[in-house]
């Protein structure tokens, strides 16, 4: 942005921290504020698409104005700057993964033998999945991973849930990440390609608990408690052993997908 003459900041640090003071003002008069992420790139997109001079004030606002209604946003709640960016940059990849693997799956068609639509057929089978790994694991907190890499982007999906053993208490799903985490792992199911699952189950009292999973052809299979351990007990990057987390059972993981005509 140092391009643009109208643009007057020349250290980026120095940008943030009057960016700080401007969302603590509006706070303090009781403003409510969603920030969004300003790419330069999209920037002078916006700028080509709209006719709009890109080195003015005004055209800057009017991006920004459409990001904060349209676009990847967050609330500011008096977070410090250094806690803000980073939920910014997370919130725009998942906004990213998310539309990657829902083009995905609206562009796979239909089946050859049975003429179902492949996505939403792995979209809802997807669903299912997930209801049977909350429903299986047990009460408390459940954290689940799911990782499938494609051939242009790697796409992960993080869940966070917790479930009771009251009756007819369904679980409690932050956010988006039910609808997260099942629209990516329908792309890998869809895919019929290698990926992952990881669940890891917490409750009071007791060790925690992660299991795991891997996709082949279209199915998730559970792995054993050694290959839970061994892909938790490894460095992705060295593949050097891992010293074992203490308080946490490596445990199988369990039937969740049975097959099907379709698998």
């Amino acid at each position: 942005m140092r391009g643009y003459r109208s643009f007057t900041f020349e250290d980026h640090r120095d940008y943030l921290h009057q960016v700080e003071a401007l969302l603590r003002s509006l706070a303090a008069q009781g403003i409510h504020t969603t920030v969004a992420l300003f790419d330069p790139d999209d920037f002078a997109d916006f700028c080509v698409d709209q006719g709009l001079d890109p080195d003015t004030p005004a055209s800057r606002t009017r991006f920004t104005a459409e990001l904060g209604g349209a676009g990847t946003a967050v609330p500011y709640t008096g977070q410090p700057i250094d806690e803000l960016a980073p939920l910014l940059v997370d919130e725009a990849v998942r906004q990213a993964t998310w539309e990657y693997a829902t083009l995905l799956l609206a562009g796979l068609g239909a089946c050859a033998e049975c003429g179902e639509d492949i996505g939403q057929a792995s979209f809802e089978r997807a669903g299912l999945i997930l209801e049977r790994l909350l429903a299986q694991g047990g009460p408390g907190h459940h954290h689940i991973v799911c990782s499938i890499p494609t051939k242009d982007e790697q796409l992960v999906a993080v869940l966070h849930a917790d479930t009771s053993a009251a009756p007819g208490t369904g679980p409690r799903i932050r956010g988006r990440d039910g609808l997260d985490l099942v629209t990516v792992l329908a792309a890998g199911i869809a895919l019929g390609g290698p990926g992952g699952l990881v669940l890891r189950c917490s409750s009071p009292g007791a060790k925690d608990r992660v299991h795991g999973w891997r996709l082949a052809g279209g199915r998730l299979i559970p792995l054993s408690a050694a290959a839970v351990f061994n892909a938790y007990c490894t460095d992705a990057d060295t593949g050097e052993p891992v010293a074992p987390e203490p308080g946490v059972d490596y445990c199988p993981g369990f039937e969740v997908d049975p097959p099907g005509p379709h698998h």
